[in-house]
This record gives structure tokens, sequence and C-alpha cells, in this order.
């Protein structure tokens, strides 16, 4: 899990610094453009970084995951 809490942090500064030059050169019609999809990734990020290590895994289907009959 650390090694994913690295690399979403990395992804994440990359990101911020981009549209930071972006705003910096004069684009600001570009950032406003990306601005909702950043942040998605801002929410999709902190989820990820406040996920338990090890989710339980999904059980058996009951019933052998056929339909009861009708």
């Amino acid at each position: 899990m650390v090694r994913k809490k690295v690399v979403t942090i990395a992804v994440l500064a990359v990101v911020l610094t981009w549209s930071t030059v972006m705003t910096v050169l004069g684009h600001e019609t570009a950032v406003a453009v990306v601005v909702p999809s950043l942040g998605l990734l801002v929410q999709q990020i902190a989820y990820v970084l406040t996920a338990p290590d090890h989710p339980g895994a999904p059980g058996p289907v009951a019933g052998g995951g056929q339909e009861p009959p009708q």
C-alpha cells in the first residue's frame, strides 16, 4: 500500500504542476477546461489514500450463482 500511496502522490504532484505551468504561460482557458477532471482526480486520490489496505474479498454467491426456481 505504501508504494501505491507514493505513486498516487507523484501523479497528483505532476498534474498540479502541469496545471500551474499552463496557467503561468497564459493558457487559462485550457486550465478551466481541465478543472473538473482535476477535481475528480483529487477525489479519487483522497479515496485511495483513505481506503483500507486489504478490502474483504467477495464471498461466494449463494446458491452457486444460480437463480432460484420460479
